[in-house]
């Protein structure tokens, strides 16, 4: 290793000893000439020989020849500009990487750090195991070549928790040896580092690498004296830092974006700070998650759940209250219990109405108006829950004596049942223990709870399923029926202590909370949620993006509260029945500590001088003093002369060009060249130029999305998409154009309609997307749909039919037959068959530009569906949890079947015809 320079063959470079000889056996080539006197050459003196040649090699083509066959030399030498050193040794390699949530924000230095010393290993000779401590192989580890392990590296991602170091311990200890260790760690002192370094020491020589960059994660939002509070800790408390926290959320038209932003300051000795956000409780009701701005990993991401949202209740009471006897009033107890985490209203039940409250409680009120029975109904189905206290009113009424109806879960007896009647119980009633089916299951029934008066139900066979808590006798004590997407539930007791003493008991609280009328103000214990299972909705990965859970098993409450998270629980929202939690990866009460290593112990930085292999440049360089050499032999012999002259001087000229010069020619080029090349180069996809920044920015999206699932999933390998401008741009580079209709948008020129007829003529196709089938279908009166048959008139569209069963755009890929985006209407119309088409097993021929239709015409906002982000998350929301992936699974499958239409024609249409074709051929 010569200062920096390295080479792969040393020995190689013995040839240059070799140099002088050659030196001097170039210079006798040609032979000097042999001298004779001859009296007759007087006669030649003056005359002057064109084709004269040397009688001795020129010394500058000498060194031009020695100089590239130095060059040649030292190629073939292998040298390495910064070439890493190799450490001391032959025992096996064990490469392990944290791999956790705190090595995501660097992760690419990371896996670049492990291929240079695969590198290493592999100049060395040394056999190799890669192993990620967040996910330990089975058993003893597999060596291989380095060369075998490299290409393992690109699949390899962070976790998004921390590693069991403990476990890894015990995994280490059993490892045989002599094994030397190249620790790649995320500088955090996680539980049980020590014992595994000393595993690892014992097994050999270890050396750890690790990042410069600081850690930074949050903790869970936390809301005090009602401000949003954000707290972010950080590893190396070594000085002043701001960040910033960003809070996001679904805006009103259930868009994912960024509701609001704070700055958190870490002062120089400080490993926490906190960010505070004053938000309406609307807008904070929205917020589903806070997350560090500009660093991506899981744990700079804080999910939020129902801890976070206030809900809005409506309390609304039959009869006056007494204002002088609070204890007594049916609202007292109610108001102690929510207010804590609700919002209250106390309105008449019409205006209460149009609050559109989470929850409304109807406290001992048996008759409603019909406009007030309508509306509830209505509230009901579409997602509110209706909570019911029974009471004197709705004893002596006879409401939901025949049949429960909408507004009631079970069936009444007329009258009640207490003490002393004709129904007397003798004493007062316990509860029983919750079934395992019950939202209640694993609270704890205080002894003192009793109950002493109830509103009976009626025997029904529907009533076990409906009865989520009931007394020691079997007697039901809430009841609950679903009512659209919506719920309605009773307590068959008073909201006062009149009938019971449960609306003054804790276990009160814990019941609304279950029911999802309240929220809980901290961190459910393992207590609290005992009993309980929860399904996994969305978890996230270790860069901090939510993904679908799919078909992840559910989790015991109790579990949920209490381990910490692993790749059995991963960080997420968890749901069982209408409430949600989140288990993000720092907990409340988490810190960060930098990892101490023993002295001895090298620790080096990720990041490096990358070695770079010189071989190619100096062997070019050879085979160009070589093409010199052989031009200026031709030179010095007299041959090189007219045109041959002109070709030397063009060949010479191109073999040593700096490359930057085509690069620089091609900013010579105008606008429209440049982007004719770069719509040319690959297949571009393409969108029509709006004007509304906020839906070009979604069509841009969209058609990255489409391109991106287009590359993973086919053959076609689709360039960024490009926007187009009607009026200027050249639209016969773009196999399709798609155009989101705006209700205000212009009418392009005379000139524009002519180059779109000439597009679609050509074979190019025109999607049409209105964006409206949420609220109105093919050719309704929405604005959008009024706006496309005006954009669309002057345009010459063939004869169109809704996508029929048969269409090449249901199998030119996937087999399809529905069409979503963000909205799944199948109202999607294409250029009708001729109505003389030739029919072949009931599928007619489409002969028109190879069988493309020419327009497709939807409202399905499949931009919206198709869209991601630079690092591929879905930008709009669609459906809710699992239902709405799967549409937009179905609305990518959709446009890679158009564009797969588009590229290939008729083809897979031909494929159903093909007796009929070999027909033809034969006829």
């Amino acid at each position: 290793m010569i200062a920096g320079l390295a080479f792969a063959t040393p020995l190689a470079l013995l040839a240059l000893l070799a140099l002088p000889i050659l030196w001097w056996i170039l210079r006798a080539v040609p032979p000097a000439p042999i001298r004779r006197r001859f009296p007759g050459v007087a006669l030649l003196l003056g005359l002057r020989d064109d084709e004269s040649q040397t009688d001795k090699t020129p010394w500058w083509l000498l060194a031009l020849r020695i100089a590239a066959l130095a060059a040649a030399i030292i190629g073939f030498s292998g040298p390495v500009l910064n070439p890493q050193p190799l450490r001391a040794g032959d025992s096996p390699v064990l490469i392990v990487m944290d791999s956790s949530w705190a090595s995501a924000p660097d992760w690419t230095a990371r896996r670049d750090r492990a291929a240079l010393l695969l590198d290493e290993a592999a100049r060395s000779g040394r056999p190799v195991a890669l192993v990620q401590l967040t996910d330990l192989p089975g058993g003893a580890i597999a060596l291989q070549s380095a060369n075998a392990v490299l290409p393992r590296l690109p699949s390899l991602v962070p976790a998004p928790y921390a590693p069991d170091l403990a476990a890894a311990a015990d995994w280490a200890q059993a490892l045989s040896g002599p094994l030397e260790t190249w620790w790649i760690s995320d500088g955090i002192d996680h539980p049980g580092r020590a014992a595994l370094t000393a595993a690892f020491m014992q097994k050999g020589a270890l050396s750890v690498f690790e990042g410069a960059r600081d850690v930074i994660a949050l903790r869970p939002p936390q809301v005090v004296d009602g401000m949003l509070e954000v707290t972010a800790i950080r590893r190396d408390a070594i000085a002043p830092q701001a960040i910033e926290i960003v809070a996001h959320g679904l805006d009103p038209l259930g868009i994912a974006r960024e509701l609001a932003r704070a700055t958190a300051g870490f002062d120089t000795s400080a490993d926490s700070a906190t960010a505070s956000f004053d938000l309406p409780p609307e807008l904070r009701n929205r917020i589903t998650r806070f997350e560090i701005a500009g660093q991506r990993g899981a744990g700079g991401v804080a999910l939020t759940d129902d801890a976070l949202q206030r809900r809005q209740v409506a309390l609304i009471a039959g009869g006056a209250t007494d204002e002088q006897q609070a204890l007594l009033s049916p609202l007292h107890y109610l108001r102690q219990a929510l207010a804590p985490s609700a919002d209250l209203i106390e309105a008449a039940l019409g205006d209460a109405l149009l609050a559109s409250p989470d929850v409304i409680m109807l406290v001992d009120i048996a008759t409603l108006s019909p406009e007030e029975e309508d509306g509830l109904i209505a509230w009901v189905e579409n997602g509110g829950l209706l909570l019911r206290f029974a009471g004197p009113r709705l004893a002596a009424s006879d409401i939901a004596r025949d049949v429960a109806g909408p507004l009631m879960p079970v069936r009444l007896r007329a009258g009640g049942r207490s003490v002393g009647g004709a129904m007397s119980w003798g004493e007062p009633k316990a509860l029983s223990p919750f079934t395992d089916t019950s939202p209640f299951f694993g609270l704890t029934i205080p002894a003192d709870v009793t109950v002493s008066a109830q509103v009976m139900a009626q025997p029904d066979p529907m009533l076990a399923e409906r009865t989520i808590a009931a007394l020691s006798d079997g007697t039901p004590l809430v009841t609950r029926a679903r009512q659209g997407q919506g719920a309605v539930v009773l307590f068959h007791v008073t909201a006062n202590a009149e009938w019971s003493s449960l609306p003054i008991s804790g276990l009160f609280v814990q019941m609304l909370e279950r029911l999802a009328v309240s929220t809980r103000p901290a961190a459910p214990d393992a207590a609290a949620l005992a009993g309980t299972i929860w399904t996994p909705e969305q978890v996230l990965d270790g860069f901090g993006q939510l993904r679908d859970a799919g078909d992840r098993p559910g989790v015991d409450g109790a579990d949920l509260a209490a381990m910490p998270v692993s790749a059995s629980l991963l960080p997420g929202l968890y749901a069982a029945d209408d409430r949600r939690i989140a288990r993000n990866v720092i907990g409340a009460e988490t810190t960060l500590a930098p990892a101490a290593w023993p002295l001895g112990v090298p620790v080096a930085g990720l990041v490096t001088i990358t070695p770079t292999d010189l071989m190619a440049a100096f062997l070019i360089a050879a085979l160009v003093l070589l093409l010199i050499d052989a031009l200026a032999a031709m030179w010095l012999a007299g041959r090189l002369t007219g045109l041959a002259r002109g070709a030397a001087i063009v060949i010479l000229a191109y073999g040593i060009m700096p490359h930057g010069a085509v690069a620089q020619n091609a900013q010579t080029l105008s606008s429209q060249e440049q982007i004719a090349i770069l719509a040319t180069a690959e297949v571009t996809l393409a969108y029509v130029i709006t004007g509304d920044a906020e839906l070009d920015a979604m069509s841009r999206a969209g058609l990255q999305g489409l391109s991106n699932t287009l590359f993973q999933r086919t053959s076609v390998e689709p360039a960024a998409p490009m926007g187009v401008d009607l009026e200027t741009d050249e639209l016969s580079f773009f196999p399709m154009l798609y155009w989101p209709v705006l209700a205000d948008q212009a009418l392009p020129s005379a000139t524009a309609y002519r180059r779109l007829n000439d597009y679609m003529r050509a074979g190019g196709m025109i999607v049409f997307d209105t964006r409206d089938a949420h609220i109105g279908g093919f050719g309704s009166g929405t604005p959008e749909g009024r706006r496309l048959r005006a954009l669309a008139a002057p345009l010459d569209i063939p004869p169109l039919e809704p996508i029929p069963p048969d269409h090449v755009l249901t199998r030119s890929f996937y087999l399809l037959q529905d069409f979503p985006g963000r909205h799944a209407s199948r109202d999607v119309w294409v250029e009708a068959a001729p109505a003389d088409a030739e029919q072949v097993e009931g599928m007619p021929f489409r002969n028109l530009n190879d069988g493309v239709t020419p327009v497709m015409i939807g409202g399905n906002a499949w931009a919206a569906a198709w869209a991601q982000d630079e690092i591929g998350r879905p930008l709009y929301p669609i459906g809710r949890g699992s239902t709405g992936e799967r549409q937009r699974e179905i609305a990518l499958r959709f446009g890679v079947n158009l564009v797969m239409h588009v590229l290939s024609g008729n083809y897979k249409s031909d494929q159903v015809h093909v007796p009929a074709l070999l027909d033809r051929l034969g006829q």
